[in-house]
């Protein structure tokens, strides 16, 4: 099958968390500083969720670019991946507006790791498509930085009863780590 149009409904359903949560941020009710101040946990999870989504949408795109082609197995992969971004808006929500209690917090940091397996077995499952010796297998090889990742997140998850701003911490580490260009299937698709 051509992966065309699973880019293409990938692309939309992003589209539409990212605008879902753009949408939940409601203007302040007054024209100073202290009015805005009451909505820095809401705009903090704003970003934060904006730029994981970004990330996903980034590396969704250089997965894809290295695929040749998907299967049945690599669509429904998709679809569970695209099911655990779409919670993000509704996480992101509720971070903000309990000012990072300790359930949203976990919660959130669920989303973030159900996501993460997502991925995983998306491009496990295109590797095993393309093969062992394909280009999409050599750029990703053994994903130390996504299994760190969902080490990170599973620890954030447990701390969040500790202490929510630890957790919260570990989710802008683990969105530093991936904003860095991960530049593995750009320089493989290059090779002759």
């Amino acid at each position: 099958m051509h992966k065309g149009r699973m880019e293409a409904f990938s692309d939309g359903v992003l589209a539409i968390v990212i605008t879902i949560m753009v949408l939940e941020l409601k203007p302040p009710h007054g024209a100073d500083l202290d009015t805005l101040r009451g909505q820095v946990p809401t705009i903090l999870s704003y970003v934060l969720s904006f730029v994981f989504v970004a990330i996903y949408w980034n590396n969704h795109h250089h997965l894809l670019q290295a695929a040749r082609h998907v299967n049945g197995a690599v669509l429904w992969a998709n679809m569970h991946l695209l099911f655990w971004l779409s919670l993000t808006p509704m996480v992101t929500a509720w971070m903000g507006d309990s000012h990072f209690a300790p359930l949203p917090v976990a919660l959130y940091g669920v989303v973030l790791l159900m996501s993460g397996v997502a991925y995983f077995v998306l491009s496990r499952i295109l590797i095993g498509l393309h093969g062992e010796g394909s280009a999409l297998a050599k750029a990703i090889g053994g994903d130390g930085k996504g299994l760190a990742s969902l080490a990170l997140y599973a620890a954030a998850i447990a701390l969040a009863s500790v202490d929510p701003r630890w957790s919260c911490a570990i989710y802008v580490l683990v969105a530093i780590l991936w904003l860095v260009p991960d530049r593995r299937i750009e320089r493989q698709l290059q090779e002759p």
